[in-house]
C-alpha cells in the first residue's frame, strides 16, 4: 500500500496547525493508531526534524514513534517514547529496542537526539525531535506504537491487529510512505526462533545426553565399546547442530545494529570456544595407560560441565530476550528436569552396582571407570 504527499491522507495532516507556530514542511497520515508524521529535512546534513502525532490517545496511555536503521521491524528499532504522568507533566526520552515485549527502558539511540519534547492535549500526544541522520538518507524503517501504562512505567502494547501492522518506510524526498504487514518482522522473528531451537538442541539437550551416556552406560559390561561410540556421536551432533545455532546468533547480530545483548553474545562466543576445544581434545587424547591421561581426563570433563552449565544460562537468557510462549521455557524445563532426574538414578545405581562389585572383589576396575580414571578398556576415561 503506498500513500504519497499528494494523497487524500496527506492533505488531511497538510491541514494541521502547530500550536507551538511550528511549520513542517511535509506530512504523511500513518494508516492505523490514528497516527501522523509532519517533518523537515534536509539530506545534506542529514538533519530531520520531526512531529509525531497521535490522537486518541488516554491519560493511561504510552506513545512511540521509532527508526529502524537497518530493516523493517520493531527489534533494532531506535524509538522516542512519551507520556502522561500522574502530576500531570509529560516525559519524553529516547529508548533502543533490544527485544520483544520490551518496557521501553530509557537509552542513547544509535543516532544523534536533541529537542525532545512532547505535549498532551485533548487525547493527542505529540512528540518533537531533531535527528542526526547518515548523510544522504534518502529512506526510513518506521515503527509507531502505543501502549498502556502500568503504574508510571510502560507495558506491552497489543500484539494484534493494528499494533502488529505499524511499520513502513518512509521516502523523506518524496513524501511517500509505504506500510508493512510484519512480514520482514516476522522473518525476523522466525530466524531468532530457529536461532533458539538450534541452540536449546544441542548444547543444552544432545550434549547433557552424551555425558549421560558416557558417565553411566560403560559401567555395564554388555556396552562394551558401543558406550563410547554413542557418547562420540551424539557429542559431535550436539556440536555441528550447537555451530549452526552459534553461526546464526552471529549473524542476527551483524544485521540488528543497535540491539546490545553483550552478555548473551558473549556468552554464545565462549560456549564455541569451549565446544571446539572438547572436539580437538578428542583427537589428543592420550592411551589410558599413559602417564598425563589422568590430567587429559579432568581437563575433558571440567570443561565439558563448563560447557553444559553455562550453555543452560544462555538458553535461559535466551528464552528472556526473545519471551516466547511460556509453554516453549516450561518444556525446555521439564527435559531439562527429566535429565536431571535420570542422571540421580543413575548414580544412584552404578554406585550401588560399584559397591556390589567391590564386595566381589571385581569393582576397582569399574570404579575407576565412574570416576573417568585410567583403565584397561581403551575407550574409558571419554
Amino acid at each position: 500500500m503506498i500513500l504519497s504527499s499528494s494523497s487524500s491522507y496527506a492533505q488531511t495532516c497538510s491541514k494541521y496547525s502547530f500550536s507551538s507556530n511550528r511549520v513542517f514542511k511535509s506530512c504523511n497520515d500513518l494508516p492505523v493508531l490514528n497516527a501522523y508524521i509532519h517533518y523537515n529535512y534536509d539530506s545534506s546534513s542529514g538533519k530531520l526534524e520531526i512531529g509525531y502525532r497521535q490522537t486518541r490517545v488516554s491519560s493511561s496511555q504510552w506513545v512511540s514513534w521509532a527508526v529502524n536503521p537497518t530493516e523493517q521491524g520493531m527489534v533494532g528499532s531506535q524509538a522516542l517514547v512519551a507520556y502522561r504522568q500522574p502530576d500531570g507533566k509529560i516525559r519524553a526520552y529516547t529508548s533502543p529496542i533490544t527485544q520483544y515485549q520490551t518496557t521501553l527502558a530509557e537509552g542513547n539511540l544509535a543516532f544523534d537526539v536533541s529537542d525532545l519534547t512532547a505535549t498532551y492535549a485533548n487525547n493527542e500526544m505529540i512528540i518533537f525531535a531533531t535527528l542526526g541522520l547518515q548523510n544522504g538518507t534518502t529512506t526510513l524503517h518506521q515503527v509507531w506504537q502505543q501502549g498502556p501504562l502500568s503504574g508510571n512505567v510502560p507495558a506491552i502494547h497489543s500484539t494484534t491487529g493494528p499494533n502488529v501492522q505499524s511499520m513502513g518506510t518512509l521516502n523523506l524526498v518524496s513524501g511517500q510512505t509505504a506500510t508493512s504487514s510484519g512480514g520482514a518482522a516476522n522473518s525476523k522473528l522466525r530466524k531468532r526462533n530457529i536461532h533458539g531451537v538450534l541452540n536449546a538442541v544441542s548444547w543444552g539437550l544432545l550434549m547433557p545426553i552424551g555425558v549421560i551416556i558416557a558417565r553411566y552406560l560403560k559401567v555395564f559390561k554388555s556396552a562394551g565399546p558401543a558406550w563410547f561410540y554413542l557418547h562420540v556421536s551424539c557429542q559431535l551432533s550436539a556440536y555441528i547442530v550447537g555451530v549452526a545455532g552459534w553461526a546464526t546468533g552471529i549473524k542476527l547480530g551483524s544485521e540488528s545494529v543497535g540491539v546490545v545483548l553483550k552478555t548473551h553474545r558473549t556468552l554464545g562466543i565462549v560456549i564455541f570456544c569451549l565446544g571446539t576445544l572438547q572436539a580437538f581434545a578428542l583427537l589428543l587424547r592420550p592411551k589410558p595407560d599413559h602417564k598425563y591421561r589422568i590430567y587429559w581426563n579432568f581437563y575433558h570433563h571440567s570443561v565439558g560441565y563448563a560447557t553444559i552449565i553455562l550453555s543452560i544460562i544462555n538458553i535461559y537468557r535466551g528464552f528472556n530476550i526473545l519471551k516466547p510462549d511460556n509453554k516453549w521455557k516450561q518444556a525446555y524445563t521439564g527435559c531439562i528436569i527429566v535429565l536431571v532426574c535420570v542422571a540421580v538414578v543413575l548414580e544412584i545405581f552404578t554406585w550401588a552396582l560399584v559397591i556390589k562389585r567391590k564386595k566381589s572383589g571385581s569393582g576397582e576396575k569399574i570404579s575407576q571407570s565412574v570416576n573417568g580414571s585410567n583403565g584397561n578398556n581403551s575407550r574409558q576415561g571419554v
